[in-house]
């Protein structure tokens, strides 16, 4: 049986290492992005089993991230932010985020998350359930 995958798409490189690191050493396979662009390339072509996203990449806000993705997978994508407004956390959810832990996070916590967020996803189907037509950019796959 393969691990299972997470995308950790984090800017700043002591977060995203601390991440890779926490979820490594309790078996998952982690790819990992610093923006939004070069995270939409490695969701559409790995595939991963789930998201931890950062709302303030580089190249694009995290909340139009969500809507963008939400477009055509249901992965399941936990924001992992600094942002602590209710407002800023209510539009990520309805937006399309599963989660919203705020920086810092407890390590124990968001494996706790994670492993929540997989355990749901895996019932609904997971991965098998895939578009007809992936939309990325301008761009029909």
């Amino acid at each position: 049986m393969s691990k299972v995958r997470v995308l950790v798409i984090e800017d700043e490189k002591n977060i995203r290492n601390f991440m890779q690191t926490i979820l490594t050493s309790n078996g998952y396979a982690v790819l990992t992005a610093r923006s939004g662009e070069e995270a939409l390339m490695m969701l559409s072509s790995h595939c991963p089993d789930l998201v931890l996203l950062d709302l303030g990449l580089p190249d694009t806000d995290g909340q139009i991230f969500i809507q963008t993705v939400r477009k055509w997978t249901q992965v399941p994508i936990i924001v992992v932010s600094a942002r602590t407004h209710e407002r800023d956390k209510v539009q990520a959810l309805d937006f399309g985020a599963d989660d919203y832990v705020t920086k810092p996070f407890n390590p124990v916590e968001l494996l706790a998350r994670v492993k929540s967020q997989l355990r749901r996803y895996t019932q609904l189907g997971g991965a098998n359930v895939t578009p007809e037509v992936l939309m990325i950019g301008g761009i029909a796959l």
